[in-house]
């Protein structure tokens, strides 16, 4: 199923950011849900530079590792950015 990699993402995504809001300590301006949601999209960054490094193939995603990793990077840049306008 070629949809499968795709879902498989998504959910280590979720438990990636999950994870990143626990290592990274302080207040998110967006709760819960956007957390969540920048854990997919670092994910899917991990993902994106990986496969440019040549670390993953054209089939495969990120680990769990390189999610979170991507997730913290993320979160990160998003609470400059919203810390700034709030």
């Amino acid at each position: 199923m070629p949809n499968s990699g795709i879902i498989i993402t998504c959910v280590i995504g979720l438990l990636a950011g999950v994870v990143a809001k626990l290592l990274t300590p302080g207040r998110d301006p967006g709760g819960c849900i956007i957390t969540m949601l920048l854990g997919i999209a670092g994910a899917w960054v991990a993902t994106f530079i990986g496969r440019q490094l040549g670390w993953y193939a054209v089939g495969d995603g990120a680990g769990f590792i390189g999610a979170t990793l991507g997730a913290v990077v993320l979160l990160l840049i998003w609470r400059m950015i919203a810390g700034r306008s709030a």
